[in-house]
């Protein structure tokens, strides 16, 4: 009994610790949006330290896992949480990268000044969406739910449409005024960097429905 108490007890940190890491590139997300919007070149660099601190966490959880599981031996539903663990860390890391990506594009078009690009107000819908779906992914996995985690991953479909939206127009705004093209292709890799976000979000859903279910399920395929 006091060997599984230990396993759950230790568990449960590892939960927390996922909840942490995840609220930190949630927290980073909205810097670097908030950063877009303004202006902010401060606020962006926050975002690249505040980085640093997740990839510290990444490696904190990993270690502990993989103890967890060495000494424990965990079977069945608490081994599949375990290896989802490791998928979770890892997507996690990944989204927090495409934080650091758009606050270095919010940079970039604070040295240029205001944006000649409404298209901008695509990549803000999609980095709010993004906040939006990694907050309901990892409620998802705080209480094992994966009905919950179908729904966190249909947000998918919204940061799909703003990206093709924006893409369009650029594409055309680019064949107009060739001056434009430097600018644009930065909102454009921007928005391509967005929408991989979205589907890191959506393997961390796919995770959850495993750990839960036992079965592999792929989403917005």
């Amino acid at each position: 009994m006091e060997t599984r108490k230990f396993f759950k007890d230790e568990l449960n940190r590892l939960r927390q610790d996922i909840l942490a890491m995840a609220t930190r590139v949630e927290e980073n997300l909205g810097k670097a949006l908030v950063a877009l919007r303004t202006r902010n070149s401060e606020l962006a660099k926050e975002v690249k330290t505040d980085d640093a601190q997740v990839d510290a966490l990444q490696l904190k959880i990993e270690d502990d896992a993989a103890i967890v599981i060495a000494t424990q031996q965990p079977v069945a539903r608490d081994l599949r949480e375990m290896v989802t663990i490791f998928k979770l860390t890892s997507n996690i890391e990944r989204v927090g990268d495409h934080a650091v990506h758009l606050s270095k594009a919010a940079k970039k078009l604070a040295k240029k000044g205001d944006s000649p690009f409404k298209e901008q107000e695509h990549l803000e819908k999609m980095a709010e969406t993004g906040q939006k779906m990694l907050r309901a992914a990892i409620s998802a996995f705080m209480k094992q739910d994966s009905k919950a985690a179908r729904a966190a991953a249909s947000m998918d479909n919204e940061i799909d449409s703003e990206h093709k939206a924006l893409t369009e127009t650029i594409l055309k705004v680019m064949k107009k005024n060739p001056d434009m093209v430097k600018g644009a292709l930065q909102i454009l890799h921007t928005s391509n960097q967005l929408e991989r976000l979205g589907d890191h979000i959506t393997n961390i859903c796919e995770a959850i429905i495993y750990m839960v279910e036992g079965k592999h399920e792929e989403l917005n395929g």
